[in-house]
């Protein structure tokens, strides 16, 4: 020993400024007011289940409880709501060294045997506290057995008991557990709260630090309180007593420049390939992590879809301002629909690099495609240009216009047709296959005249039959047609009826023809397959053949 005072081991940040009372917990005002008012109306529930995610404070919360039940130092004896945090329990407590406050790692601890030693512990009153406080972090981690020992004691407690559970993992925990708990959902916190937590702690600890550093870890926290004072803790010792600076803390987490990512998605949303992979190259070539360039990508891209759905909203605390300036302007520039395709192709792409064997070629592939995808055209615009022949706007040659090319020329108006079987015949031609069947097969012509059918239909005809035949008539032939249903029994055979008829009339005459007849009997087991017209045929498939004059049988 040298005679020289041992210094004082450092205490990381996240457990130096724990907070000790309700009043210093951040972002869960609702928690504390509920919590206040039951332990001032002295309405206190024998079980608590705090829940959320990691680092918002389930574990410190549930000290406090501890400490407000215990605290000597209160005026009346009993419970308070603002614990002092100086009196032997709350030091006690504090220090991890209470009796009749016990923590209990449900990790580690999992087995129906330990909830069991837990339980005979609960019959005997407290050493010096008010109540014996039970805290069982990572409940959910209990075994299904353990769980069943432990209700009976929780839905009838010794007075003396309070049970206070933490999980990150609520779905995990029984129903009949939940049921018999009070519960608290802690939700992260927000940004800009964050912020200012660390500002002030950074003024504590006498450190200078940018706002938009602080803004950095505040992201990187994703609202735990404890992962950004371990963040900050660590850029503290980057910077080795200098100011910390945006680009350091961004170094240290391994970000990629924010406006490198504002370059790069440009390039990617106006189609420059060269620019894109160049701007890549670059990233990399500086340490950038290609799945952390996707990620930061697909951040960019949600929320700038963001920006444009909700103009006037919030644009987040962990953004600077010249940050949302040049954000809104990329957003105004860029249509919904491309900004959701980006979306789409960017998660797909952070799949495909995870677990690509090079993930920088699985990074260019992806940006080639989504720069590639950036000059097609949407599908609104796609389906415009095959109705007009116009050219789809894009947002870089909406101010160049389009070659001119001559417009197609309509097709001239169909001629007149004089009967129902021309107007089946121009169904097909016009490339109705499925109308000119129906009219075919089933329906009963009642009347025709030019601009006017009246017939029948069978039920395998569609209903809104005569309203299409009547508009694409109308269509082609440039006149007005009335399509009417008739009610009345069908006063004839359809078209495929009599056209069927007509064949079987003509095979028939064609069999009793003696000359086919005769080859008949010469040629036994022959039989006539098809009757042929040889003279031109009618203006319908449905005129009998004259085989006994001019036809031929085969």
């Amino acid at each position: 020993m040298n005679g020289q005072p041992q210094s004082t081991p450092y205490r990381v940040l996240a457990r130096k400024y724990r907070p000790s009372g309700f009043g210093e917990l951040i972002g869960q005002d609702t928690m504390v007011r509920t919590l206040r008012n039951a332990i001032a109306s002295g309405r206190l529930a024998h079980a608590f289940i705090l829940t959320g995610v990691r680092g918002v404070g389930k574990t410190t919360t549930a000290r406090i409880i501890a400490r407000a039940l215990n605290c000597t130092a209160s005026e009346t004896d009993g419970p308070t709501a603002e614990p002092c945090g100086a009196c032997e329990s709350c030091t006690a407590i504090a220090e991890d060294r209470h009796v009749d406050v016990m923590e209990i790692d449900a990790a580690s601890r999992t087995g129906v045997n330990d909830i069991r030693e837990l339980i005979e512990g609960t019959i005997y009153r407290p050493v010096s506290a008010r109540y014996k406080v039970y805290i069982v972090d990572e409940v959910h981690m209990l075994s299904t057995s353990a769980f069943n020992a432990l209700l009976k004691t929780l839905e009838e407690p010794p007075e003396h008991v309070k049970f206070v559970f933490a999980t990150t993992e609520t779905r995990k925990v029984p129903v009949t557990v939940l049921s018999r708990c009070q519960r608290f959902d802690l939700r992260r916190v927000n940004a800009e709260v964050l912020v200012a937590h660390y500002s002030d702690i950074a003024a504590k600890e006498e450190i200078e630090i940018t706002v938009d550093a602080l803004k950095l870890i505040a992201r990187g926290a994703d609202g735990s309180v404890r992962d950004g004072l371990s963040l900050l803790d660590q850029a503290i010792a980057h910077a080795a007593g200098a100011k910390i600076e945006a680009a350091e803390v961004s170094d240290m987490l391994g970000l990629v420049d924010r406006f490198q990512i504002l370059d790069l998605f440009e390039a990617l949303m106006a189609g420059d390939v060269a620019g894109v992979m160049a701007h890549a190259d670059t990233m990399y070539a500086s340490g950038a992590d290609p799945v952390v360039i996707l990620q930061d990508l697909l951040e960019l891209s949600h929320w700038l879809t963001r920006l444009k759905a909700v103009p006037d909203g919030t644009a987040g605390a962990t953004v600077s301002d010249v940050e949302r300036t040049r954000g809104r302007d990329i957003a105004d520039r860029l249509a919904m629909p491309e900004l959701t395709r980006s979306w789409q192709m960017l998660l797909k792409g952070l799949n495909e690099a995870r677990i690509a064997p090079s993930p920088i070629q699985a990074l260019e592939m992806v940006l080639v495609r989504l720069a590639y995808a950036a000059e097609l055209p949407s599908p609104a615009e796609m389906v415009r240009t095959l109705r007009t022949g116009a050219e789809p706007d894009r947002p870089d040659t909406a101010q160049v216009p389009a070659p001119s090319a001559p417009p197609p020329a309509p097709e001239p108006p169909a001629a007149m047709p004089d009967n129902f079987e021309a107007v089946v015949e121009l169904f097909g031609a016009r490339r109705e296959a499925l109308l000119r069947t129906h009219l075919r097969n089933h329906v009963h012509l009642v009347s025709f005249a030019p601009g006017r059918i009246v017939f029948t239909t069978t039920p395998e005809a569609p209903a809104d039959l005569a309203v299409k035949v009547g508009k694409m008539l109308g269509e082609w032939t440039r006149s007005p047609w009335r399509i009417e249903i008739s009610a009345e029994d069908p006063p004839g055979p359809t078209l495929r009826a009599r056209a069927d008829e007509i064949t079987r009339v003509a095979r028939e005459d064609a069999i009793s023809d003696p000359v086919v007849q005769a080859a008949l009997e010469a040629f036994p087991g022959a039989q006539v397959e098809e009757v042929r017209q040889i003279e031109q045929a009618p203006a319908f498939d449905g005129d009998p053949p004259k085989t006994n004059n001019g036809g031929e049988a085969t």
